[in-house]
């Protein structure tokens, strides 16, 4: 995100060295992972197989779990202060393939939570809502041509 450079930062980075900017470039930022609450982990590792991630890490001491699916990791908090009938301040978007191809396939499991299915928006991306027991929105979309 060059925009937040001020000018000294971009006169520095452009005086150094080769070997300096390639040191730079391998430090970029990769992807990052939502955290949400959780108030029990079987229910959450059994929502989000049907969604088609897999359980890759559970820590029961240190309350923590890790759900992927193909590059995408969501991470849990265990945590008991959460009402599992709220709606949670914690949410994701998650950029995919083809919004359109997920949400059928969404569509036809029988989810116990709000599902709307994926939709033109006029900011341009095609796009579905998941809210899991737990609250969480999940927002899952990719850049459509038809917007």
């Amino acid at each position: 995100m060059a925009f937040i450079f001020s000018q000294m930062d971009k006169d520095i980075v452009s005086e150094q060295s080769l070997e300096s900017k390639l040191a730079l470039k391998m430090k970029m930022v990769k992807s990052i992972c939502p955290i949400f609450a959780r108030s029990d982990f079987e229910k959450t590792s059994v929502f989000y197989r049907g969604l088609g991630f897999n359980e890759v890490a559970r820590f029961e001491e240190q309350g923590y779990l890790i759900l992927v699916r193909d590059t995408v990791e969501i991470h849990f908090f265990s945590t008991h202060d959460h009402e599992t009938s709220q709606t949670s301040d914690h949410d994701a978007f998650v950029q995919v393939e083809d919004a359109q191809a997920l949400s059928s396939e969404y569509e036809k499991l029988d989810m116990s939570c709000e599902f709307e299915k994926a939709d033109n928006k006029h900011w341009g991306v095609c796009e579905l809502e998941i809210i899991d027991p737990d609250g969480n929105l999940l927002r899952m979309g990719d850049v459509s041509a038809d917007s």
